[in-house]
């Protein structure tokens, strides 16, 4: 049996018997390896953990039940889980949002927005109570279609217009480059689970580096899914907090990016000037 058909087979045995929360070892022993072996096989070979897998595979089935106006209690026990404290934390591991926020869609959920300026223009952002959830290079004739954007994931949130607060935000966020891990703001995102992977890769490019599509890739499973890894990276709602400017062409070109093109290079050109001098 190769690699790719035991990491295939332990999909299945996870798919068939999700109702049932199977553990590393049970997954392990169906497939021939040790846990420790199936960890790090499965992690390179799906991006994820195989306990991420599982979440994932729970989160998706609960959703069904929701979506058919199942209530949380339902779905967590519907789902193979304990009660709803479980599907909270899988819920809010994989969709960044509650069961009941999902259910509702947002009601409830208050999404502060505006815009603000960088050094590389204006920028719309938007928050919720855990964060920044959205941020793009957007100037005020934009704001419409980044409202959209936001509806289409919190159809029906109550979305505030602030742009002193949003104002504020980007002033943090770009008065120096910043650190994710040691700034005072965070990030509320939602994504499939090679999305998160892939974007949790971009945090820890160091400011000022840069990276190809492979490498990151290669970080996050292998290097064969380069492309898959540059459709991550282009559906990324934060930009420069999750920094996928960072990433460029084995060629060395700057390749695409949202912003465009030119903005990138100024970005990188930017960061690799003030990390100089710090250095300095």
């Amino acid at each position: 049996m190769t690699d790719y058909d035991r990491i295939e087979s332990a999909i299945r045995y996870l798919d068939r018997h999700r109702a049932r929360q199977p553990d590393l070892a049970e997954v392990a022993a169906h497939v021939g390896l040790s846990p420790s072996h199936l960890h790090r096989l499965f992690s390179r070979w799906a991006g994820v953990t195989p306990k991420r897998f599982l979440e994932f595979l729970t989160v998706r089935h609960a959703r069904k039940l929701l979506d058919n106006a199942e209530s949380v209690l339902s779905a967590a026990y519907g789902s193979g889980l304990s009660g709803p404290g479980r599907l909270h934390d899988h819920f809010v591991a994989v969709e960044a949002a509650t069961p009941g926020e999902y259910r509702s869609r947002g009601a409830g959920l208050r999404i502060g927005f505006g815009t603000g300026d960088s050094p590389f223009g204006p920028v719309f952002v938007a928050w919720t109570g855990r964060g920044v959830c959205r941020l793009s290079f957007a100037g005020a004739r934009d704001v419409e279609a980044e409202k959209r954007g936001l509806r289409r994931t919190w159809g029906r949130a109550l979305l505030e217009v602030d742009d002193s607060r949003a104002g504020s935000i980007a002033e943090t966020i770009f008065s120096a480059p910043f650190d994710p891990e040691a700034g005072p703001l965070t990030v509320h995102v939602r994504g499939t689970n090679f999305q998160l992977a892939v974007w949790r890769a971009l945090l820890r490019i160091p400011t000022g580096a840069v990276t190809t599509y492979g490498r990151l890739a290669e970080e996050v499973c292998s290097a064969r899914a380069a492309r898959a890894a540059g459709n991550a990276v282009g559906s990324n709602p934060i930009c420069f907090l999750i920094p996928c400017h960072r990433v460029i062409r084995a060629t060395g070109e700057s390749g695409n990016y949202g912003g465009g093109r030119s903005r990138k290079r100024c970005m990188l050109g930017w960061e690799a000037s003030r990390r100089y001098v710090r250095l300095r």
